[in-house]
């Protein structure tokens, strides 16, 4: 399938890669703690939020390890979605080498995490300069099928190739260098040490890591999404927790399927917040009325943020399609083009579609339907012009900073080990 249109100045397609898919945690846990196990040099992890719970715990086990056999570690969490790590786990992480990273650490003002917007919702995973790990899973025991009714279902994608050359310098450059005009701290004598590995040709797949910043690729991973429904012949499958896109996705869904694409959109029947459910409810009657099919996931909260269109592109990673990663989080996409990935994911949704997933229907009430049609024309006004409108929400300075092992805090204090921003 050829897919017009200008990608990012810093996103190429490069041949030459071997992927698996990854669902939920029973396979991603496994596979990045093996990986870890097995790094000769380097690891780099992202992640928007670690718990101190059994996984929290298996990850921490697995970097000590590794960096106390000489492998250089560094692990970047978000300041917000990390907030409750405690003085002992982080000490337990420092002492052994571990280099940890909190992007925007901010206090609490009466036990309030200040640090709303901009979050760094990345989950990014690279072993030696050889293999990443791409997608929407958090470390944290609510991805694991054994947590109970509110455990997540998503998606993550391992891969080897040539792109993991450009995942690693991504996050590399995210550790060493302050953007420009922006307020990072720049590392210390701490220098990273490990070259950037040259990486061979792995397999068939053609792949493009592609990133949502606030600065150059604000619409990056948006304008992928559209370009590739926009050249859609046949099918367009979208599962994605948090589901209120811009105006102009939207439209190139309805477009796509009034020419007779088959458009299949997969959201949350349970979600882990009742208000994602009613925001994307909002769009069912304008979707609906375009012949776009709208299947809602009701065995457990929907997390993923996956992608299939036609036989070839498809795309996994941390983005959802609401205002928070279109237009404020720090995000980061796999996108795909590969007729056996392609197949291995729609395999997966529609086995979610047929086993897990009730399909809405257009309600028959014409009152109603009046109320819904007055109410979708503010709600998509909203939409297209919230980008511009964003840019006007408290925008605190994001910056990245380096812990040391803290002090024991009193027994009494029950504080976050997690540093005040200097």
């Amino acid at each position: 399938m050829n897919i017009p249109g200008r990608p990012a100045r810093s996103a190429r397609w490069k041949p030459g890669h071997a992927l698996r898919l990854l669902e939920n945690g029973e396979e991603f846990f496994p596979a990045v703690f093996e990986a870890v196990g097995a790094a000769r040099r380097e690891v780099l992890i992202e992640t928007f939020i670690l718990f101190e719970d059994k996984v929290g715990l298996a990850l921490r086990d697995a970097l000590v390890a590794a960096a106390r056999r000489g492998v250089q570690v560094d692990l970047t969490v978000d300041g917000f979605g990390s907030s409750e790590l405690t003085p002992p786990y982080i000490a337990s992480l420092c002492d052994a080498g571990v280099r940890l990273h909190v992007f925007d650490p901010q206090p609490r003002l009466f036990g309030f995490r200040l640090n709303v917007f901009r979050r760094m919702h990345r989950k990014l995973v690279v072993i030696d300069g050889e293999r990443a790990f791409v997608g929407g899973i958090n470390y944290s025991a609510d991805h694991l099928a054994d947590f109970g009714p509110e455990a997540k279902q998503d998606y993550a994608v391992e891969v080897v190739g040539p792109v993991v050359a450009d995942i690693r310098r991504f996050v590399s450059d995210a550790l060493d260098k302050p953007a420009p005009g922006r307020h990072w701290l720049r590392r210390r004598a701490d220098a990273r040490t490990v070259p950037d590995p040259t990486q061979a040709e792995a397999g068939p797949a053609q792949a493009m890591f592609v990133t949502r910043d606030n600065a150059e690729h604000r619409t990056a991973i948006e304008r992928h999404y559209r370009v590739a429904i926009r050249s859609a012949r046949h099918e367009v499958v979208i599962a994605n927790a948090y589901f209120f896109p811009g105006y102009r996705l939207l439209r190139e869904l309805r477009r796509a399927a009034r020419r007779g694409v088959r458009v299949r959109l997969i959201l949350q029947g349970e979600p882990d917040m009742a208000i994602v459910k009613t925001a994307a409810e909002m769009l069912y009657e304008h979707l609906l009325r375009a012949n776009v099919k709208v299947y809602e996931y009701c065995k457990r909260p929907l997390h993923g943020k996956v992608a299939l269109v036609d036989d070839e592109w498809c795309t996994v990673g941390s983005s959802n399609l609401d205002p928070l990663s279109l237009a404020l989080n720090l995000e980061a996409n796999l996108v795909v083009r590969d007729r056996a990935f392609n197949a291995c994911l729609r395999e997966r949704l529609e086995s979610l579609m047929e086993h897990g997933c009730k399909e809405i229907s257009v309600e028959p009430n014409a009152g109603s339907r009046v109320w819904r049609g007055v109410r979708s024309f503010f709600v998509f006004h909203f939409l297209r012009r919230f980008p511009a409108w964003a840019g006007w929400l408290p925008a605190h300075a994001p910056r990245l900073a380096s812990t040391q092992p803290p002090a024991a805090p009193e027994a009494s204090s029950g504080a976050s080990g997690l540093p005040d921003p200097h």
